[in-house]
């Protein structure tokens, strides 16, 4: 932001007392912007205004209607959704309403331009609840981390499309039924049976789709999107596109252990280690030949195939989880998902400061589960089951992500700058690995700046907070356009919200370009 009318600080004025935590006293400093905190137009409009729904009614909907203004804690209306188990049908045949279910949150758009859109999102884990999503990342409403209460999110990505969280696969959330899915493909053939019967029961025939999602749905999102394609059922599963945050879409070795050092260079104020515990770092990238393999792969255009990392040892095997507990030594609070985040550890209404635990977090709440449907039951935001042990399938960056590339009309894959769980050096080391549209890898080095452009009268009074002008590096290809988010961690839309609803209108091709 520029300020103008902002002099330099006189000698006399750098010589000032400071007060008890070192802020010097005075009216030399910048004041940040005087913030207008209004619901009055951040409230994302979620009904319709002749009083009629948004999304069309018959006898099926009926019980999955949630009361947006009941919701326990939240002190205004949310807005028109659906919300429930939904039953997925086994060899053709319907489980109605027992076994295997998956539960779901549906919230219908007011935007004209996006009704014949629906747009899924996905948390990764495996297991981990997509309430997680829309809790605190980009649905209507938010209550983020350390904060009091919730507040309506302007950044809502049903403000562009009809948006649906699902919990998925079976074993996670809300959803009903024992888990069995050992591979990508089962578990897209499970969804697909869910979606089918989701598209009957909301009649949401000939919606275009588009499949969002974070972590290890980089897993889930291109095996799913691959099966729809296969599919060959427009009506049903009219795939346009996929967009991707801190997607976990190759090889553990690769994306972390590789990169782990070059990552932690970047930023010295953060990863304040001793002298000889990053000196013992840098001697095993050196050792384990992760330096000689980055530096001649991660080129442009690639040299060729990429052959299998090297890991030779135990401690090539775990440098990065090394480097992990090195900065919990140091750093009792660092947190990999986002590396500027410190003691203390906030509050938060989905588990318990500083850990997993889930017990009391809002969605076990009996009203709470009442309200919104779901089944009164023990909820974890995120759970263990089969997957986590045995995936049998394939990394989806080696066929099939490259295969929903070339069959999507736009795919986006963004990385925050501030995660350490997936970098984006190892997601680009990834790409340059990939081959789709006929080359490998990216031809060109991204460089060019994203942006996202100030709204006037808008920007600095809406909540959550989040910023404009260059936000991060991007990059375009051939159909794929990749997208380095600076001020995000792993969960990029919660930490920059205005970024990732740009992301989406660039998805959802209401522009043309992330340049401008």
């Amino acid at each position: 932001m520029r300020l103008s009318g902002v002099l330099l600080p006189t000698l006399a004025s750098l010589a000032a007392p400071k007060g008890a935590h070192g802020r010097k006293f005075g009216s030399t400093l910048p004041e940040p912007p005087s913030y207008r905190w209004t619901n009055a137009i951040v409230n994302p409009s979620l009904r319709s205004e002749s009083g009629k729904t948004l999304m069309p009614q018959n006898n099926k909907t009926s019980k999955y209607i949630v009361d947006g203004s009941a919701l326990p804690d939240i002190d205004f209306d949310v807005g028109e959704s659906y919300a429930g188990l939904m039953p997925i049908a086994r060899n053709g045949g319907y489980t109605n309403g027992t076994g295997d279910q998956l539960y779901f949150w549906l919230f219908p758009t007011d935007d004209e331009a996006g009704k014949d859109t629906i747009t899924i999102w996905l948390n990764g884990g495996p297991y981990c609840s997509s309430l997680l999503g829309l809790l605190q990342e980009n649905g209507p409403f938010l209550w983020l981390p350390g904060t009091e209460r919730a507040i309506p999110n302007a950044w809502s990505w049903s403000r562009l499309t009809n948006m649906i969280w699902i919990e998925q696969p079976v074993g996670t959330g809300f959803t009903q039924g024992v888990p069995t899915a050992t591979s990508e493909e089962q578990l897209a053939a499970e969804f697909l049976s869910f979606w089918k019967n989701l598209v009957d029961t909301f009649d949401l025939h000939g919606k275009k789709v588009y499949i969002t999602g974070e972590s290890y749905a980089g897993h889930y999102v291109p095996y799913i999107a691959d099966a729809m394609f296969t599919a060959n059922d427009t009506d049903y599963f009219d795939v346009q596109g996929t967009l991707l945050y801190a997607a976990s879409i190759g090889q553990g070795a690769v994306e972390r252990q590789v990169v782990a050092v070059p990552f932690m260079d970047q930023w010295p104020g953060i990863f304040t280690l001793s002298d000889s515990v990053a000196a013992d770092f840098h001697a095993r990238y050196e050792s384990c030949g992760f330096r000689a393999y980055l530096e001649k792969y991660l080129a442009y255009p690639p040299p060729g195939p990429f052959p299998p990392v090297p890991l030779a040892t135990d401690e090539c095997q775990n440098l990065w989880f090394d480097a992990v507990y090195a900065m919990w030594d140091v750093s009792p609070c660092f947190d990999y998902y986002r590396i500027t985040s410190a003691c203390p550890y906030l509050s938060n209404v989905i588990s318990s400061a500083g850990g997993g635990d889930s017990r009391g977090a809002w969605f076990n709440r009996t009203e709470v589960q009442r309200a919104i449907n779901a089944p009164l039951q023990e909820w974890k935001s995120c759970r263990d089951g089969p997957l986590d042990e045995l995936d049998t399938s394939a990394p989806s960056a080696w066929e099939v992500y490259p295969r929903v590339i070339e069959r999507s009309r736009r795919s986006v894959l963004v990385n925050g700058a501030l995660d350490f769980v997936i970098p984006e050096i190892g997601t680009r080391l990834v790409v340059q690995n990939m081959t789709w549209g006929g080359a490998q890898g990216f031809q060109s080095e991204p460089e060019d700046k994203f942006y996202v452009p100030y709204e006037d009268g808008f920007t600095f009074v809406a909540e959550p907070l989040s910023g404009y002008g260059e936000m991060g590096i991007t990059h375009s290809e051939r159909g794929l356009t990749w997208v380095k988010q600076w001020g995000a961690g792993h969960m990029a839309p919660q930490n920059t919200p205005s970024a990732a609803f740009r992301q989406l209108e660039f998805l959802l091709g209401r522009i043309d370009r992330l340049t401008q």
